[in-house]
This record gives structure tokens, C-alpha cells and sequence, in this order.
């Protein structure tokens, strides 16, 4: 649904085919072998002290070499063309999103506009957005699949990552990194509205909704599961520097030994 997601699509279609001009030709090669030398077959000929033939090793190791070189090649130049951290050509400024990964939910900040939420990504159709990452707990990785790039958030540390919507739609974005016992909930909600529906959600958010400060990010970051959509408004833009710079401590952790069960019914 992207200029990335419709590159790593031809990758992988791509990929494919070039895998396949070997495979297609050994099976082939494997039912005609057996066929031809089949027990019935007195035109086969029974080399017993055949050894070695060096046009078969020419085929045999030149042609995955070829493959393996082709491949190769393919990963090398769509690697630097979609590195996560180069801007998207566009003739639009991009737009600031600011990323957490937290225990076990997601938080976007939106320092420009001052609001934030919680399990739910909203971005505006045909602009691109510039993600920054880090996480308050353990590492984590973001991943909108339909969109595109899989990267990695890490405590102390901030990661970068340039995506771009061409179709309003709803993606689901997930949690591609085991982190504890939440993880396999910790998804969220990603929807590309037209320009001026972001527009009017970023206006209604910013007059409703809770504020974001340091106060409620300590309650916001304590563990949980399963936790709905939600938004805040007058969101600190400085928020994100400070999770960074361990300003503001890393997120508890679980009890050492046993689950919590006020954040998950898991027993041990």
C-alpha cells in the first residue's frame, strides 16, 4: 500500500523466479533421470566405473553460482535503495512521528502537533512520515507489513524509518520481536485517512483527551495487556528526547520469577 511494501513485493516476486530457474529444471532433471534409467529401460547405459565429467561440474556449480551471484546482487541494490533511514523523493514535507514501544503497547507522538495515542498509528494519504523509534523496556520491533521495513526499537538508543501511504486504508501493525508475555497482543491500528480527515483528527484529538507529561507517561508505561485505542492531547514534545536520554527511567519491569497477574491472567 506503499512505494516500500510494493518494492519488497517485487523483491520477493523477483526472488522467487530467479530461485526457480534452478528448481523447476531439478525437478525436472530428477523425473526424467528416473524415467530414463528405470530398470525396464535397456538403452540406458550402465557406467559402473564412471568417475568424472567436467561439464557436469562446470553445470552442476556454475549455475547456482550464477543464481546465488544474481541474488545477491538483487539483495545489494534494493538494500541501499530502501534503507530505512533515506527520505522518501516526494515534493511534500514529511511528516514527524515519534515512536515507543512500551509493555506491551505502542505510543505515537506527534511533536509537531502536539498529540499522541496509544495502539492506533493515523496517518494522511500520499505523504511521507518519518518515524522516529526507541523503546522504554526491552527491544521490540515495529512492522506494518502492507507498508513495509521491519526495524528494530532499542532502549537508550533511536532508530529511523521512512514510509509512505498511497491508498486510504486500515493496516495492522504489530510487534515482530518477542518481548515478554504481552507480545502476542501487543498489536495496533494503523489508518491512512485523505489529508483533511488527518486534519480534522488531529484538531478534534488536540482539544480532547488527556494530557501527556512526564506524570502520565509513568502511569502510561507500567506493563498491561489488551489495552484499547486511546489519545491524548498537549502531548510534551520533548518526551521523546528525554525516553531517550534516560531522562525519565526505563519502564518496570515484571516481577522477578512470577507474571503479575494484575497485568496478566498467565500463570506460571
Amino acid at each position: 500500500m506503499g512505494p516500500v511494501g510494493r518494492a519488497e513485493k517485487t523483491i520477493l516476486f523477483d526472488s522467487l523466479a530467479i530461485m526457480l530457474v534452478i528448481v523447476i529444471p531439478t525437478i525436472v532433471a530428477t523425473l526424467a533421470f528416473a524415467w530414463w534409467f528405470r530398470a525396464t529401460n535397456s538403452c540406458a547405459r550402465y557406467r559402473p566405473d564412471w568417475v568424472y565429467s567436467g561439464r557436469i561440474e562446470l553445470l552442476t556449480w556454475g549455475i547456482p553460482l550464477l543464481t546465488i551471484m544474481l541474488l545477491g546482487g538483487v539483495t545489494w541494490i534494493s538494500s541501499h535503495a530502501l534503507d530505512p533511514a533515506e527520505p522518501l523523493p516526494s515534493n511534500k514535507p514529511p511528516l514527524e512521528v515519534q515512536v515507543v514501544s512500551l509493555d506491551w503497547k505502542w505510543l505515537f507522538i506527534y511533536p509537531a502537533q502536539h498529540v499522541a495515542s496509544v495502539n492506533r498509528l493515523v496517518i494522511p494519504v500520499g505523504i511521507p512520515v518519518h518515524f522516529s523509534l526507541t523503546s522504554a523496556s526491552v527491544m521490540n520491533a515495529f512492522f506494518v507489513p502492507q507498508l513495509g521495513s521491519m526495524i528494530y526499537t532499542m532502549n537508550g538508543m533511536a532508530t529511523q524509518l521512512n514510509l509512505r501511504a498511497d491508498s486510504v486504508g486500515e493496516f495492522k501493525g504489530l510487534s515482530a520481536h518477542y518481548s515478554g508475555d504481552g507480545f502476542s497482543d501487543m498489536h495496533f491500528e494503523v489508518r491512512a485517512l485523505p489529508q483533511q480527515g488527518f486534519k480534522d483528527w488531529i484538531e478534534t484529538t488536540g482539544r480532547a483527551g488527556p494530557e501527556l507529561d512526564a506524570q502520565s507517561y509513568a502511569k502510561l508505561s507500567s506493563q498491561s495487556i489488551g489495552d484499547r485505542p486511546i489519545t491524548f492531547s498537549k502531548a510534551d514534545p520533548g518526551l521523546f528526547q528525554n525516553i531517550v536520554r534516560q531522562t525519565i527511567p526505563p519502564a518496570a519491569g515484571p516481577h522477578v520469577g512470577k507474571p503479575d497477574l494484575v497485568t496478566s491472567s498467565r500463570t506460571e
